[in-house]
């Protein structure tokens, strides 16, 4: 009896752990936007911002992929498919979305990932989900089309939708491909390494889209405007890359390895919420009331999800969480 609370314990405090990261995780892809949006106004295309994103972070990351790249050879597919979905698809059809259709709702299409991520453990996998769980999603999904107001935007382009569905496609891609390998105990595939490739990857096929060969390179070394405030345009980009992109990305991978693709799917929802407030302090875009509410319910339904986890070694439906598992202890790649 002690062990077995020992190990509710640690498993409750795991637990605890991920969804802390998940939020961590929410608040930096949350601050991407902010800091984003004064670049593009002050002359950058959107698609050079995703590239200088990236393309940053896996310079960053380099080192990391070095140390694992043992990864290249033991996992070619997860890798691939990382950097592809994860990194550069999920980026690139929702700029290409935007493009075309209001951006509230593409952010709400985009974030009907946790939804499909359900779709996916129940459908593809073929586990039980709870209808707690279920509910969750529901309610964050509803709570969003408030926080980005979804009846401002009346007039939809079809092609639009359909590239801010893929965006969604390619999230679901993220949290499932996070999670891929997390219950193969030493052989689990390190996170760092799986970040490090699918950024490099990412940058390798943004280089293509993006062609950063016809950006205006002195928009960089200049200054950029928040609200009225100019900012150097350096500082915007640091953070974009070091806060939003790699702090992001190791942050949601290691959380989503400590709960479960759907519960990380139904947290990362706060990014919307989280993206709106910072808009409305450094950018004065201000809340309607149908927002707040909004932000509320969004609230209400990733905790909800979360709370309805099965206990450790449960035989219940999956809801919102897995067995704790100890990512310190595995061994890196040679």
């Amino acid at each position: 009896m002690p062990v077995r609370m020992s190990e509710k314990r640690q498993a409750g405090r795991g637990k605890g752990v991920g969804l802390g990261l998940a939020l961590g995780s929410a608040v930096a892809f949350g601050g991407s936007g902010v800091a984003a949006k004064p670049l593009i106004e002050a002359g950058l295309d959107p698609l050079h911002v995703v590239w200088l994103r990236v393309a940053g972070a896996a310079l960053v990351m380099l080192p990391l992929a070095v140390r694992h790249r043992a990864l290249l050879r033991r996992r070619p597919a997860l890798l691939a498919g990382f950097g592809l979905l994860g990194v550069a698809g999920v980026q690139a059809f929702y700029f290409a979305s935007i493009s075309r259709i209001p951006v509230g709702v593409a952010l709400l299409v985009e974030y009907l990932a946790p939804a499909l991520v359900l779709g996916w453990v129940r459908f593809v996998q073929r586990r039980p989900v709870t209808p707690a769980a279920a509910a969750g999603v529901v309610l964050a999904v509803g709570g969003l089309a408030c926080v980005v107001e979804i009846w401002s935007g009346l007039s939809f382009d079809a092609l639009g939708l359909l590239l801010a569905l893929g965006a969604a496609c390619c999230q679901v891609g993220y949290f499932v491909l996070s999670d891929q390998g997390s219950d193969s105990g030493a052989d689990a595939p390190d996170p760092l390494g799986v970040i490090a490739y699918g950024l490099l990857i990412g940058a390798g096929v943004l280089t293509v889209v993006a062609r950063p060969w016809t950006m205006d390179w002195s928009v960089l070394g200049g200054t950029a405007h928040m609200d009225g405030t100019p900012v150097a345009a350096v500082l915007l980009l640091s953070w974009i890359v070091l806060v939003a992109t790699v702090i992001a990305y190791v942050t949601g991978v290691v959380s989503v390895r400590r709960l479960s693709p759907q519960v990380a799917g139904v947290v990362a929802c706060l990014e919307a919420v989280i993206a709106t407030v910072l808009a409305w302090f450094l950018l004065g875009e201000h809340l309607s009331a149908p927002q707040i509410i909004g932000g509320a319910v969004v609230l209400a339904g990733a905790f909800i999800a979360q709370s309805s986890a099965p206990a450790k070694g449960s035989s219940e439906p999956v809801a919102s969480g897995g067995p704790e598992r100890d990512l310190s202890a595995r061994e890196p790649a040679a």
